[in-house]
């Protein structure tokens, strides 16, 4: 059965063993048997950079150059904590690299594709923060700077933003339904799947449906796209 699948905010990293297992388990039985594996960002914690040369970052990017070279497309919109992927790891991986919103044609309907964070309008500090850090020369500044300086840095990142969400309420989290309708009229489309605000859900509204992909801290997550409709699943984590 042809099949395209979805997945967002799986915050792979060596201190969660059991998703980056299930992640592994997803990729290797799943994953070669679709016609294509969309990454809506957030893949991992945080990527400091495509210089990370570690055990774990080296047997990720296996496991998806194992699956493009089996002949498995595989596309990667960025997310907000793994902004830093780039083309070094595009080339190692055979990830292909989308824009931060995309128009994919999915077995005769078109949905547009992000990974979220833009759509929460109301989050004017996170906003202020992305326009920061998607700066380009900041990032070739970062990119520049020895890979034990950036883990510093990014480790101090990650601290302010837990600290930041515990003071936020959750509604300035989540989406602003205008921004959505806004976006799919845009790409004149009325599907839309994305991530980012870990809230799993279909949603139907007069404007079009909306497809949430769920976060892999507790299971895993998948939407599944076919010919017939879209499901969104869970995924049992193996241990």
């Amino acid at each position: 059965m042809h099949k395209t699948l979805f997945i967002s905010d799986l915050h792979l990293t060596p201190k969660r063993p059991d998703i980056t297992d299930c992640f592994v388990h997803f990729m290797r039985t799943e994953a070669i048997e679709c016609d294509a594996l969309y990454v809506l960002g957030d893949l991992f914690d945080f990527w400091v950079g495509d210089d990370d040369n570690s055990e774990f970052a080296l047997r990720i990017q296996t496991e998806f150059r194992t699956l493009t070279q089996r002949g498995i497309p595989c596309y990667f919109i960025h997310g907000n904590r793994d902004f830093l992927v780039g083309k070094r790891f595009a080339k190692n991986t055979g990830v292909i690299l989308l824009n931060e919103e995309y128009v994919v044609d999915l077995y005769g309907q078109k949905a547009l594709l992000l990974h979220g964070d833009t759509l929460c309008t109301k989050d004017v500090r996170y906003l202020e923060f992305r326009k920061k850090v998607h700066q380009p020369w900041l990032q070739w500044l970062f990119n520049r700077l020895p890979l034990f300086i950036k883990r510093k840095l990014v480790a101090k990142i990650q601290q302010d933003i837990r600290s930041d969400k515990q003071q936020k309420a959750m509604e300035i989290m989540d989406v602003t339904p205008e921004e959505v309708e806004q976006r799919l009229s845009y790409h004149n489309v009325n599907l839309m799947i994305h991530g980012h605000t870990h809230r799993p859900f279909i949603h139907k509204e007069h404007y079009g449906t909306r497809i949430v992909l769920g976060d892999w801290y507790d299971q895993g997550s998948v939407c599944v796209v076919t010919k017939e409709g879209y499901t969104l699943e869970q995924r049992t984590f193996l241990n």
